[in-house]
């Protein structure tokens, strides 16, 4: 039986979603074996049925599910994004956007937060309190 069909048997419409009926990993992301040579490999469903309709993903990029349904396998409602981009649109991205104080209690404002380059922020008042911290004890060592 070709891949194709046999991809094709293991999902189901729901609404606008097709849904992976297949294997899963621990996150719920859908899991497809296809045979390589004489070998079986496993790939992710939704990336098999995206490079199927639209080819490669490119590099550097990984798919979105913009429907948020981690076993839909609708090349449709998976986007090519970064890792910083897809992380930022999910759940956790919106969480930690909505915060507007630091789990210390200072505010998230312009004066009082600094951006991390893997796109999260910090904040100033926290990062100065833990460096006169650490300047203090380099200060009361002694070898």
């Amino acid at each position: 039986m070709n891949p194709q069909h046999r991809f094709e048997r293991q999902t189901f419409y729901v609404g606008d979603c097709i849904v992976w009926t297949g294997a899963t990993d621990a996150k719920g992301y859908g899991i497809f074996g296809i045979k390589d040579g004489e070998r079986w490999t496993s790939i992710k469903a939704h990336r098999f049925a995206y490079e199927q309709r639209c080819g490669q993903v490119p590099a550097g990029l990984q798919l979105d599910h913009l429907c948020r349904v981690r076993c839909c396998v609708n090349p449709a409602h998976l986007e090519a994004v970064t890792l910083q981009e897809n992380v930022a649109r999910g759940a956790t991205g919106i969480c930690n956007r909505s915060k507007t104080h630091c789990p210390n209690g200072h505010i998230y404002d312009h004066a009082n937060t600094y951006q991390i380059p893997t796109g999260g922020r910090g904040c100033k008042e926290c990062r100065s309190v833990q460096l006169r911290a650490s300047r203090k004890r380099r200060k009361e060592y002694v070898p």
